[in-house]
């Protein structure tokens, strides 16, 4: 009740597009992975989400903000990556309450592919305690004692690893993994080719994001032009449709994508991007640099407090 009678207080008079940021649904919850919400928690946000706002896709809400009838509360639910679970956790949800999603794949990692930052996870998981110790490969020493501590210990490597170059990046995870062996870690947890043509048949929209999930801001413009292209023609091909949105790897501007980056999808034929700056799409907004926020809170009540409090925040600034 308390979240219901919350939104009748939206907080903007103009229509306002809010774009939630998912990775991960879970069937129950991990203690390893705090950051990602299970099936429950999923369930209960989709269900208010779909009776308080107009849910659509990312280009449909594009489109919508261009022609100038985005309906007062508008949201996509969106997920980055291509998690398998996508299609056996969340779509189920999402179908029980008419939901559509956009859905932004890594297509290096389809079939059995494992991001850097699942590895580590899954590293840091299974290594045997009270330390880890990685100062032979420059990743330092780090207790893993306690669940608390190999949490710290999973943030402080992926922090080493997220703006390495690929190819500098796949290398030292590959000499990470072998200065501690641990056994055989998931190669599970993406899509497959099947999964992803079942969500694109179910409706869900296909974006891109890039082929190995690398920030563009650490590329050459011109091997950013080629990570988007190959990943956005590598979904083209394989799903027979055109691929229309785009997430920003990492998403901060200027940090992980500036203007030009914006510039090059426009001359890509994509037809809107996201970011992962908070706050809302107003009327007028910037289609290559749409925020989109994590939907934090364990109730349903925190839930709608949060999304009316991000909805203030209004648009980011645009990347010059």
């Amino acid at each position: 009740m308390l979240a219901s009678l919350s939104l009748l207080g939206w907080p903007r008079g103009e229509p306002a597009l809010s774009i939630l940021i998912y990775h991960r649904v879970l069937p129950e919850p991990d203690a390893m992975r705090p950051g990602e919400i299970d099936a429950a928690r999923f369930e209960a946000q989709v269900a208010f989400l779909a009776r308080h706002f107009r849910l659509m896709t990312v280009t449909d809400a594009a489109l919508a903000l261009r022609e100038g009838r985005l309906p007062k509360r508008a949201a996509c639910i969106t997920f980055d990556d291509g998690y398998a679970d996508n299609w056996t956790v969340a779509h189920p949800i999402l179908a029980r309450h008419g939901a559509r999603a956009t859905v932004f794949i890594a297509t290096g990692y389809l079939n059995g592919g494992r991001m850097f930052s699942d590895t580590v996870v899954e590293f840091v998981r299974l290594v045997p305690g009270p330390v880890l110790d990685l100062s032979a490969v420059g990743m330092g020493v780090h207790p893993v004692a306690t669940t608390e501590d190999r949490l710290k210990a999973v943030t402080a490597l992926q922090v080493q690893l997220k703006y390495l170059a690929p190819d500098e990046r796949d290398a030292q995870v590959r000499r990470m993994v072998a200065a501690q062996p641990v056994g055989a870690m998931p190669d599970d947890l993406m899509l497959t080719d099947a999964q992803l043509k079942q969500l694109a048949d179910a409706g869900h929209e296909i974006g891109g994001h890039t082929v190995d999930h690398t920030v563009l801001t650490t590329l050459p413009l011109e091997d950013a032009r080629a990570q988007v292209r190959a990943g956005r023609d590598h979904l083209a091909a394989l799903l027979g449709r055109p691929v229309r949105s785009f997430a920003y790897p990492n998403g901060r501007p200027v940090r992980d994508y500036d203007a030009g980056h914006a510039a090059m999808l426009r001359e890509l034929g994509f037809e809107a991007a996201v970011s992962t700056s908070a706050g809302v799409a107003l009327p007028g907004a910037d289609l290559f640099q749409l925020p989109r926020y994590t939907p934090w809170g364990n109730s349903t009540a925190m839930f709608a407090a949060r999304m009316m409090r991000n909805a203030r925040m209004g648009g980011p600034a645009a990347v010059v």
